[in-house]
């Protein structure tokens, strides 16, 4: 037990220093590399778990990389997980954070600078859409294409038109989907009594 806890807990720390080191961005880019730790590569939970997880992260405070590492980290190792994911994600950005800024300050007008933050942009961009097929292709399955078009587009609208933020939104959506009633199952009918011959 020991010996599986210990390999947890290296596992865990790994996969969020992984994630940590390459979510150049801050928590967008990260969604994808937590999804790819989390559900592709340990098996930790499925895609829709990570969904939940994801929708709920996002309609409360903080940074999205550390509540989900927390809570991925806690279901997977408990408490000691919990710290342990959450140093390794938030350790890469401390280090980088202490030791490059002064360089970044003092030579933010090279090229080289400048094309270091400007070449991660294709890359996130390919794993957002990635995502975003996932999501819409997941959100078609259980709600089917019109439900899913319409939803999209009334929270694009709200979140892109009017201002409001994607937490409120999707805040809105679980309560909505809380109070929906259940839908009413349908009772087999009786089977028809037997006659005698």
């Amino acid at each position: 037990m020991a010996s599986r806890s210990l390999t947890t807990q290296r596992q865990l720390f790994v996969a969020f220093l992984r994630i940590g080191l390459l979510g150049f961005g801050g928590g967008p880019s990260m969604i994808p590399l937590v999804r790819a730790e989390a559900v592709t590569r340990y098996s930790w939970m499925t895609d829709d778990d990570f969904g939940d997880v994801l929708a709920i992260g996002n309609t409360l405070p903080g940074p999205i990389a550390t509540k989900m590492a927390g809570y991925i980290g806690y279901r997977v190792g408990g408490t000691l997980g919990c710290v342990n994911a959450v140093l390794a994600v938030i350790l890469p950005c401390i280090v980088a954070m202490a030791l490059l800024l002064g360089v970044f300050t003092r030579f933010r007008d090279q090229r080289w600078i400048q094309g270091m933050s400007e070449g991660v942009v294709p890359v996130v961009m390919i794993m957002m859409a990635q995502l975003t097929w996932d999501f819409f292709q997941k959100s078609r399955l259980a709600l089917g294409w019109i439900a899913t078009l319409v939803m999209g587009i009334v929270a694009g609208g709200l979140i892109y038109g009017l201002g409001v933020h994607p937490g409120l939104v999707i805040g809105a959506l679980l309560i909505a989907a809380l109070m929906r009633p259940e839908p009413k199952r349908k009772t087999p009918d009786a089977p028809p009594p037997e006659t005698g011959s």
